[in-house]
């Protein structure tokens, strides 16, 4: 990161990647005195970076008590769960329809970079990130590049879910089976197969945590109405 780390967006860019991988917990407070300390600034850099944090939904600001990491919207995540089964269920048929071997093979790399993976130490932020390439495939594939970055703008409740299901579950190797399904999928050319996958797949985080979302997850969601329909 080639930014002056006293910077606003120094911090901005650290903060912001500390809270959409859990280092800094939905509800955590986020005390303007302590990051001043931590930087080594004055309060005009702190502040001007939690009110972008504040306008990306990533913390939240209330006069005279604090700041805070952003609570998850649990029903904000249940709908874009939805959109998500829809477009990329559309995404990967369309994928099927059109792909190279060379399309093919890069979806089986970055599984076998997962597989590698696994069999060493590993952090769940770089599972993440190759789940993500792994989603970017199919969509760059079929011209979709744009789609595919506006979706990973919007998802910041989303993509925190994400991590706190790979966080507190730790279940990679599901995951990753679901990703070597989701490749004989591909190379059969099984299009019927691929919106029960998909939604299946996407849907994975919230039966994977269960009824841990409605106890010792609670209090990191703004509901604690966590059902599944």
């Amino acid at each position: 990161m080639n930014i002056p780390p006293a910077s606003s967006e120094y911090m901005y860019q650290v903060l912001k990647n500390e809270i959409l991988t859990l280092e800094i917990k939905p509800g955590e407070p986020m005390s303007e005195n302590d990051l001043c300390k931590r930087f080594g600034v004055s309060r005009t850099p702190v502040r001007s970076a939690l009110q972008r944090l504040r306008d990306a939904g990533l913390v939240t600001i209330v006069p005279y008590k604090g700041t805070t990491a952003s609570l998850l919207n649990f029903e904000e995540i249940r709908q874009l769960i939805y959109m998500r089964v829809a477009v990329e269920s559309m995404v990967l048929r369309d994928f099927i329809d059109r792909y190279t071997p060379t399309d093919l093979e890069r979806v089986r790399y970055v599984i076998r970079k997962q597989t590698v993976l696994l069999q060493g130490e590993h952090t769940s932020e770089q599972f993440y990130d190759l789940d993500s390439q792994l989603h970017a495939i199919w969509f760059t594939a079929i011209g979709m590049d744009r789609l595919w970055r506006a979706i990973q703008k919007a998802q910041t409740n989303y993509t925190r879910f994400r991590m706190l299901d790979i966080v507190a579950v730790q279940q990679f190797g599901d995951i990753l089976a679901e990703h070597e399904k989701l490749f004989g999928i591909l190379e059969r050319h099984a299009k019927d197969e691929v919106e029960p996958f998909v939604r299946r797949h996407l849907n994975g985080g919230i039966e994977r945590l269960g009824a841990r979302l409605e106890n010792e997850l609670a209090d990191y969601f703004i509901s604690s109405d966590h059902s599944h329909t």
